[in-house]
């Protein structure tokens, strides 16, 4: 097989289902050796059989390369050993795609703290523990004079960006997300990584219980992942992109906005007038989702 990933190596995490499963489908189409990362578990995050071997099998039938890998990715011994498994296979690591993740969707007064706890870890660590092995290969490679084109592909959602009603955990670990995203982007940049995330809205296990039918196919956000994992996207780094179908959407994320200097510290009584001017002269928040 090839394509605009020819002889790169990629690790996707969550690829047994879902969107996972068709970014590592996309990524092999276009020429990359993947590895099919599933932990195995439920909607609810139970331990269940893992369908990566399926996906791998798939991936081998369409000619390409791919290895299976059962890391619970927020384990950070089992993401580093995921890390090393796709450097002693395939001789190299060029593309993290962080994707792996479940919901446990409570409205606030009734949440857990094992409910929080569980989807905090997967999402947020399960972040972290993959991207940070994968940086310290990275930035070995450079000082070895061996830099690699670097790309990192994040997973966060319109939850974390916009909130979503009865998500409170989902839409905090997903913020945390892009947050993170930024940060990577801006120290990795020196050793040759992007690190850049989607906001997908799909169909899928973790949607159909929220949004019903109506969703637009997992695949639609893969050509994307494809492309910022691609050597061609060597200048876009630290963004997070949208994808519902056929439509991206750049997102504008936190900046200053209006603003006020008294020049001194601020008494409280004075306040209420200097926000309302704020809140004013700012652009209106966008609604969350289900209010």
């Amino acid at each position: 097989m090839s394509g605009l990933l020819e002889g790169r190596v990629a690790i996707v995490t969550g690829a047994g289902r879902g969107i996972g499963r068709e970014h590592a489908l996309e990524l092999a189409r276009q020429g990359a050796a993947v590895v099919v990362n599933d932990y195995g578990v439920s909607l609810a995050g139970e331990k269940a059989d893992s369908p990566a071997d399926d996906v791998v099998s798939e991936i081998e039938a369409l000619g390409g390369r791919a290895v299976a890998n059962g890391a619970d990715v927020a384990d950070f011994a089992d993401a580093e050993a995921m890390v090393a498994q796709a450097i002693e296979t395939y001789g190299a690591l060029d593309i993290l795609v962080n994707n792996a993740g479940f919901v446990r969707d409570r409205m606030l007064v009734n949440a857990t703290e094992d409910e929080w706890d569980a989807v905090v870890r997967v999402h947020l660590k399960g972040h972290f523990a993959p991207l940070r092995h994968a940086a310290a290969y990275w930035r070995a490679e450079s000082k070895a004079d061996r830099q690699r084109a670097g790309r990192v592909i994040n997973t966060s959602s319109g939850a974390g960006l916009q909130g979503s009603v009865g998500q409170a955990a989902y839409s905090a670990a997903k913020a945390g997300i892009a947050g993170l995203t930024l940060v990577a982007a801006a120290e990795l940049g020196r050793v040759g990584v992007t690190v850049n995330a989607i906001a997908p809205v799909a169909l899928t296990r973790m949607t159909e219980g929220v949004f019903g039918a109506g969703l637009p196919e997992p695949g639609d956000n893969s050509p994307v992942v494809a492309w910022l994992a691609s050597e061609q996207a060597g200048h876009v780094t630290g963004r997070v992109f949208e994808i519902e179908g056929g439509k991206l959407t750049l997102e504008d994320g936190w900046r200053h906005g209006a603003s006020r200097d008294a020049g001194r510290r601020w008494e409280a009584a004075e306040l209420g007038a200097v926000v309302d001017e704020l809140v004013a002269e700012g652009a209106t928040p966008e609604p969350v989702y289900g209010a």
